[in-house]
């Protein structure tokens, strides 16, 4: 659609969150005529309403389920299921529905330097997507490049994409909910991370999940970046339909084959953009140039060094890329060392294959695990990690999911429960004195969960910083 054709164009935008009210003003910008629905009719949702009334948004509360007469196209947030009604309205009266991602994709400006919009770089998986892009941004920006990391990471994709000062490249983390309503998007490069049963409740299935997530590989043009410790994601590439040209480009922490990326002795080596890729690799950097140096998060480097090796920065501006990152909070961080004893704080693995990721990191490790299960097991976690493990104290709702799979892999872990009813802060104190109590000096305390925070805690942020907050509370008594 060009400019002119939204004019009058009769939009209704699905949610009132970050990216619905993004989505409306946009549209409006353009002239189009826009409704606002919303199932929720909460005084914040009501402010929200208020304010794109002023500007001429039309905001329907309480009913999230009918489609607005006459309209012609949906806008989703990315958090809306495919089962909900509104969209079985759209399809039956032929309306095409679009997330965020896609109505950015279909406004995106050629630049004055090549004729052509800005490549986008995108990055998705079960794991690691915000780091990998904050990677990339940071890799980016030192080979001189205007970018920002934007998409599912924070940053809207419609405002980087409408910005006054356009960008070059853009490193765009993307979920599994935006590509499912990303029907065009065909990304410059992608990577898929990695694989593992999430959010099934709102795909159905894990063959529906994993379908979506591949849609980023759809008419790439230069590399499909996957993993080669996850042959789910090569097989994604396997069934993508790319440019004539793009080559299929591996990720992993041993040896790197030809057209691969990969660690030897202690360096990030690339042997997929080289000259001779049979007898040839160019060094990226070391294993202490990633910060913090966790098997997984090497991993992340690697792939957001794919993707910029794909978009042709050179080999130092990756060295000195990805020692300039630093991690957001809650991605295994070191919050202390008290009495030989070291405190990480993972709170942001929220699934058992994040936990997974930190567990093989240390050891030996006493492990704060429990919370809102979202469906999983743990069996294959526990298994996993046992021999890791010096103790486990288990917190929240789901508990005894975790304390079972305990029981079945790894009988002679102590496990302790903290007291049932506790939130906030005053649970935290408890579970980090009794992981004290635990724990002995050379080990670790790792509060990495492998469930959602919201039985305890607002999100898994606060469940991070109460953690920090009670570890230095230790550290000064």
């Amino acid at each position: 659609m060009t400019d002119l054709a939204w004019a009058g164009l009769p939009v209704t935008v699905a949610g009132l969150g970050v990216s619905g009210i993004s989505a409306a003003r946009v549209l409006r910008g353009l002239g189009a005529r826009v409704t606002v629905v919303d199932g929720g009719s909460g005084e914040g949702l009501k402010a929200r309403a208020d304010e794109l009334e002023q500007q001429g948004v039309t905001v329907r509360l309480g009913d999230g389920d009918t489609l607005p007469e006459g309209t012609r196209l949906v806008v989703t947030s990315p958090g809306w299921p495919p089962s909900s009604p509104l969209f079985a309205a759209a399809e039956a009266a032929g309306v095409e529905v679009w997330g965020d991602v896609e109505l950015a994709w279909r406004l995106r400006k050629p630049l004055e330097s090549t004729g052509e919009p800005a490549p986008w770089l995108a990055v998705t998986g079960t794991n690691g997507k915000t780091t990998t892009v904050q990677m990339l941004a940071s890799i980016l920006t030192a080979a001189g490049r205007r970018t920002a990391a934007v998409g599912n990471v924070g940053v809207s994709v419609l405002d980087a994409v409408l910005a006054e000062e356009p960008y070059d490249v853009l490193a765009v983390e993307l979920s599994s909910y935006q590509l499912h309503w990303a029907p065009s998007l065909r990304p410059y490069s992608a990577a898929v991370l990695n694989l593992a049963p999430d959010h099934l409740d709102w795909h159905g299935s894990m063959e529906a999940y994993a379908a979506d997530k591949g849609r980023i590989y759809e008419g790439n043009v230069v590399a499909c970046v996957y993993n080669l410790a996850d042959p789910a994601t090569e097989a994604l590439v396997r069934e993508a339909d790319v440019e004539e040209g793009c080559r299929a480009i591996g990720f992993g922490l041993g040896s790197p084959g030809p057209s691969n990326f990969g660690v030897v002795d202690g360096l990030l080596v690339d042997r997929a953009f080289v000259p001779d890729r049979a007898k040839s690799a160019a060094e990226l950097g070391s294993v202490e140039d990633v910060n913090p140096p966790a098997p997984h998060n090497v991993a992340n480097a690697l792939a957001a060094a794919a993707l910029a090796r794909a978009y042709g920065v050179e080999p130092a501006a990756v060295r000195e890329g990805l020692r300039a990152f630093r991690p957001d909070a809650h991605r295994i961080a070191e919050v202390g060392v008290v009495g030989g004893v070291t405190y990480i704080d993972d709170s942001k693995a929220t699934n058992t294959h994040a936990a997974a990721a930190s567990l093989a990191a240390y050891r030996p490790i006493v492990w704060i695990a429990g919370g809102l299960a979202k469906g999983a097991t743990f069996d294959d976690l526990v298994q996993g990690a046992a021999e890791r493990l010096r103790a486990a104290v288990l917190i929240g709702e789901d508990r005894a999911l975790i304390r079972e799979a305990l029981a079945r892999h790894a009988p002679d872990v102590p496990v302790i429960e903290a007291a049932e009813g506790q939130t906030g802060a005053v649970a935290m104190a408890e579970v980090v004195r009794t992981a004290v109590s635990l724990a002995q000096s050379g080990d670790t305390v790792l509060l990495a969960p492998a469930c959602a925070s919201m039985d305890m805690f607002t999100n898994y942020g606060e469940r991070g910083d109460l953690f920090a907050a009670a570890v230095r509370e230790l550290a000064d008594s």
